[in-house]
């Protein structure tokens, strides 16, 4: 457990020349024991990826992107202890699952904090950075979906403020198995 608060951290969008720090993240973040429920891509399909992917992505969720933004938690001594990042959806569209989209709203993906920075609060202080940043984009709501049998992400999550609506969603995956939403509704 750590010591550390998530007042120790610097939270922060990622800048396009982050992208070999965010390819790391992300890879260890695959190698997570829960990132079979957390994720929708395995390690070997994000190791296997071009450096041009990175770098777009790092585009494309970085300071200065409307349609999403990715925010780093940075330690005193430089690392990347988590990372959350919120896309901005637009109502009348559909989402990756095919869903309507009923709002303007953001969408909370490839949230990960490192094992020896959990419990401290820092997830809640990466997912207010994410939240305000949407906010400040004019949505009505912000979203997650969450493994049904990731009991540690939801009790995060929760004490995030972000509550089920009961809309469930197929886990790409595994058949059988789902996704619930959570939402966070109005201003936090």
């Amino acid at each position: 457990m750590s010591t550390s608060t998530s007042s120790d951290y610097l939270i922060r969008a990622i800048r396009p020349d982050d992208w070999p720090r965010v390819k790391q993240l992300r890879l260890d973040a695959l190698r997570d024991p829960s990132a079979g429920l957390a994720f929708l891509e395995t390690y070997e399909e994000a190791e296997a990826r071009a450096d041009v992917f990175w770098q777009d992505r790092a585009v494309g969720s970085g300071e200065g992107s409307t349609a999403a933004r990715q925010f780093i938690a940075e330690t005193p001594d430089g690392t990347w202890a988590g990372s959350v990042t919120v896309l901005i959806e637009e109502a009348g569209t559909k989402d990756w699952a095919g869903l309507a989209v009923e709002c303007r709203q953001g969408h909370v993906v490839g949230v990960f904090v490192r094992p020896e920075h959990r419990g401290n609060g820092l997830i809640k202080a990466l997912l207010d950075a994410g939240v305000e940043w949407a906010r400040q984009r004019g949505v009505e709501r912000v979203r997650l979906l969450v493994h049904e049998d990731n009991e540690r992400a939801q009790g995060a999550y929760r004490k995030a403020g972000f509550v089920p609506s009961g809309v469930v969603v197929p886990f790409v995956r595994d058949t059988g198995q789902n996704e619930l939403e959570f939402v966070l509704q109005g201003p936090s």
